[in-house]
């Protein structure tokens, strides 16, 4: 029996486009917070919080994207908040107060909540229902390479070029991707009927809550651990090659959607999930006992913090396309962009709160008791997930 076609122009166009968004995104995201310290003098502390206003943002504006992602066309929109996300890195550069630069940060975080809100659904629109797993693991593996070069790229530049550079570059990646993204056709979608009495359904898929919870308790660990990386390495001895750990992270992730992906086609979304959790808690407690370790086993720890960066990156490369999957099978078919857009607001409520919280564990103790506290979080997440999401996924799916 043939497979349904997966490669597409459409497809290729919007993998580039997704990509190229990313790098620009993770371009920025570990030098920003040296560059609040270098530019404005930003305590630790207030790291965290500064930097998550991107997030809340982000957080705020998904459930709206998502409703109308359902209800109007989805590329204009999807080209509009593109071109935003875009813009906003020529502001950085004219950027002269703190007051400005959260302003800007503000707005990236409602166009960045839309645009992939957008990218999202229409991959999923694009592609056959058949394959839609592989299809959005394919897709999670362009921000996977994105998360290779970026960071990587970014803390190079940090060290040797201007901030002013390294903005300029993520807006030159990402008017490229918004110039792919023009060309992405997408399938005539009937509007939908406007309702006067409008359920919050239309915002949040009520059925995703608690799948949405669980995936909340992974990603407090996540933010933290992509915020904070690199300041954590600093501090147990690892001065050089720290980018390194982005990249053996994305290589983890860009391994795990060459399995996970089809495993979720083949029925397996909740051994995939599970899977993931086992992995991303035994990362998190290692990355914990590196500081420890540091001390005695000083090279033994340095080929174990990258070795732990790819099982990490394997960890949660699979629950990703198990999660989105799961969020859009409890949806009814008019629903995609609300399930979309519930399964990145959930993983956003979690980025943020890790912003925060390695932040302030920074400030008053050690970050390497932000992984212990990520690692707990993984524990109870996976409990949640067995005991409870797991019955509740396989009785209320839709498909």
């Amino acid at each position: 029996m043939m497979k349904d076609k997966l490669v597409s122009r459409d497809y290729c166009a919007i993998l580039a486009a997704n990509f190229l968004l990313y790098s620009g995104f993770f371009l920025l995201m570990p030098v920003l917070p040296f560059y609040l310290v270098e530019e404005f003098g930003t305590e630790r502390g207030m790291i965290g919080v500064i930097l998550s206003a991107y997030t809340v943002a982000a957080l705020v504006v998904r459930p709206f994207s998502g409703y109308l992602l359902d209800t109007f066309r989805r590329k204009p929109l999807y080209l509009f908040a593109f071109f935003v996300f875009t813009l906003i890195f020529g502001g950085y550069i004219v950027a002269g107060s703190l007051a400005v630069f959260v302003m800007l940060r503000i707005v990236h975080g409602l166009s960045f909540g839309t645009v992939t809100v957008a990218g999202n659904t229409i991959v999923i629109d694009i592609t056959p229902s058949s394959r839609r797993g592989e299809a959005l693991g394919y897709y999670g593996l362009a921000n996977n390479v994105a998360m290779a070069l970026g960071p990587m790229a970014g803390l190079f530049m940090h060290d040797y070029y201007s901030f002013d550079t390294i903005f300029v570059t993520a807006l030159v990646c990402c008017t490229l991707g918004f110039c792919f993204a023009m060309t992405v056709r997408t399938p005539a979608k009937p509007l939908m009927q406007k309702d006067p009495h409008i359920s919050l359904d239309r915002f949040i898929l009520l059925r995703g809550i608690p799948l949405g919870i669980d995936l909340l308790l992974l990603s407090i660990p996540y933010g933290i651990n992509t915020t904070y990386v690199a300041m954590y390495a600093k501090s147990i001895g690892l001065t050089q090659g720290t980018g390194i750990f982005f990249t053996c992270m994305a290589a983890g992730l860009a391994i795990s959607r060459l399995f996970s992906g089809r495993r979720v086609d083949k029925g397996r979304i909740t051994q995939t999930v599970i899977l993931g959790m086992y992995l991303a808690t035994a990362a998190f407690l290692g990355l914990y006992l590196c500081e420890g370790l540091m001390h005695h086993f000083p090279e033994f720890t340095k080929y174990l913090f990258y070795s732990l960066a790819v099982v990490l990156g394997v960890g949660f490369g699979s629950m990703f396309p198990a999660f989105n999957t799961m969020f859009v099978n409890l949806a009814d078919h008019n629903q995609r962009g609300t399930a979309t857009s519930t399964y990145l607001t959930s993983w956003d409520v979690g980025i943020g709160l890790g912003l925060i919280t390695g932040g302030i564990i920074g400030q008053v103790a050690s970050f390497s008791y932000a992984y212990l506290t990520g690692t707990f979080l993984c524990i109870v997440s996976f409990l949640f997930f067995k005991y409870y999401n797991v019955p509740y996924f396989e009785k209320y799916r839709k498909r």
